[in-house]
């Protein structure tokens, strides 16, 4: 079974790039719509863009995706996150500026805010992508990998000089909620010595130590600290999420990254979708539906974003 929201809700907040403040709406969508930005400020017609990953075009530092109109959204990969991670496939994403709202910097809201609304179950066939093969693309050390396997499940790791992050290695079985458990509340992270260079280059304009994990060295600037002794490589695996549910559809495939970004994740569903032979669809039986990232996270019920987050 597909599923949408139930009902409209809204979030305001400030693009981390762009610093322009932004209201966004989801809005219950019919099954087989799936999941559609539709940019308010911009003319009727041509402002729709799908969230697809052959819409998705080079960006620094994000996802951005665009229309033939040449519309435009960016830095979906947090509200992606959190749509996979509760099983929305359909839904209509109003927006009125360019850029998704950062918010704290983790997807933690937008999970609060779809759950408080509801989750409405709907009569559409759930279909997914079985990955049938193993399929790879390297630049210099950074790997992207998917490879056969039953339910969807994530493999990270990355290294980093900064000793306030390091080497950090996880993997998961997205199954049975771990998105929300697990992942939705870690944050994006940079290094106080990339910011000053991120916004001569017109970028991180929005972000704060609020919104973001800022390290120098072996100290940690955003106040309170960190979330979880290994958030930079759970924030790594949730921008995976959002990137990988650009396919369309969920995936049943292991997915590896090693040192991998938005671009890399984004030109492995490309090399994969390239190959007809290394995926096919499958639809969903009810012992496939209960394995699928937000198969019974409604079952949480009505939450509050901070009352999830606990350092583990």
């Amino acid at each position: 079974m597909q599923a949408t929201i139930a009902k409209v809700t809204e979030f305001r907040g400030v693009g981390l790039h762009s610093g322009v403040a932004v209201r966004m709406e989801l809005v219950p969508a019919p099954a087989d719509h799936g999941i559609v930005f539709e940019r308010t400020d911009l003319p009727t017609g041509e402002n729709r863009i799908p969230a697809q990953w052959d819409h998705v075009v080079p960006s620094k530092l994000c996802t951005l995706v665009e229309n033939e109109f040449g519309a435009r959204v960016s830095t979906i990969e947090h509200i992606m996150a959190a749509l996979a991670g509760t099983g929305i496939r359909n839904v209509l994403i109003r927006i009125n500026a360019l850029e998704v709202p950062i918010l704290d910097g983790s997807a933690a809201e937008f999970v609060s805010g779809i759950l408080n609304v509801g989750i409405r179950v709907q009569n559409g066939v759930q279909r997914a992508i079985r990955v049938k093969r193993p399929v790879e693309v390297c630049e210099g050390e950074a790997i992207a990998r998917l490879e056969p396997a039953d339910h969807l499940e994530i493999d990270f790791h990355i290294d980093f000089a900064d000793q306030a992050i390091g080497r950090q290695d996880k993997a998961l079985d997205m199954a049975n909620g771990a998105f929300v458990r697990e992942l939705m509340d870690s944050r994006t992270f940079c290094r106080q010595s990339d910011v000053e260079t991120m916004r001569a280059n017109g970028l991180a304009l929005g972000g704060t130590y609020m919104n973001a994990v800022v390290v120098d060295g072996d100290k940690v600037l955003s106040p309170g600290g960190l979330r979880h002794r290994d958030e930079a490589v759970r924030h790594k695996m949730l921008d995976a999420m959002g990137d990988l549910a650009l396919a369309g559809a969920p995936l049943l495939a292991r997915y590896t990254g090693t040192r991998a970004g938005h671009a890399m994740t984004n030109r492995l569903l490309r090399a994969l979708f390239d190959q007809p032979d290394a995926w096919e669809w499958e639809v969903c039986a009810s012992d496939l539906e209960c394995r699928l990232p937000g198969a019974g996270v409604a079952a949480y019920g009505p939450v509050n974003a901070p009352s999830l987050i606990a350092v583990a």
